[in-house]
């Protein structure tokens, strides 16, 4: 695991990067944090994205200031499709793409509002895109993967939040002939993926790590990348 600086066209911020072991090129992947902030399980997600054979950057995407006011700044970022965030995704995906052992495909996976963000990019130039949980937008599916590229998406049953999304999303994609993996996971609420903070009290919301879930979408998720960036 390396701390990066990473330069982007509002000033440089932190980013995690990790490498796979042995030679590459290999694909890369931006990771998208959620909206509680880069934490530990995203330096794991992106680990875990490296021992699959992908180049893994997570830019922190609340390096200008405290939590709330950089989470004002991503949600009216992702309503708009564009802004700092948006700048800041791109200045990853770059950085991925300059890199001589990138092989110049790469895909990106968010979580929370981190899947707002890859929903909303994969019309952006990236090779496939994995949301996990993005906010209920799902009036707005049509419009937002207008010209995307292949996308696996991830729900939990249980995410209050995010009822009916699964479905409604699948209907879209199906509709625009885009190729696409999305599953709803039974028993499994928001965060399953990337384990929010005070579990206790998010299980009672209807968050909650859940580990075969977790396993299975990440199974799926490589299986489609591997499909669609190498």
């Amino acid at each position: 695991m390396t701390d990066i600086s990473l330069e982007t066209p509002e000033g440089s911020i932190d980013a995690v990067l990790e490498v796979p072991s042995g030679e590459g090129p290999w694909p890369g992947v931006v990771v998208i944090h959620d909206a509680f902030g880069l934490r530990k399980p995203h330096r794991e997600i992106a680990r875990r994205i490296a021992d699959n054979g992908y180049l893994a950057v997570v830019p922190n995407m609340f390096a200008r200031g405290g939590m709330i006011r950089c989470m004002r700044t991503m949600f009216s970022d992702l309503m708009a499709y564009e802004g700092r965030s948006f700048n800041d995704i791109e200045a990853a995906r770059e950085l991925l793409a300059a890199r001589s052992d990138c092989s110049g495909a790469i895909g990106i996976a968010g979580f929370c509002i981190g899947g707002g963000f890859a929903l909303v990019a994969s019309a952006k130039g990236f090779g496939a895109s994995a949301p996990f949980y993005p906010p209920p937008i799902q009036s707005k599916y049509a419009e937002i993967v207008d010209g995307a590229c292949p996308i696996v998406a991830s729900f939990g049953e249980r995410d209050r939040m995010n009822r009916g999304s699964g479905p409604r999303l699948e209907e879209v994609l199906t509709e625009k002939k885009i190729s696409h993996d999305v599953k709803t996971y039974p028993g499994a609420g928001h965060s399953f993926a990337d384990r929010a903070p005070l579990q206790a009290l998010s299980r009672i919301l209807g968050f909650g790590e859940n580990e075969e879930a977790a396993a299975d979408a990440w199974q799926r998720v490589f299986a489609f990348f591997g499909e669609h960036l190498r």
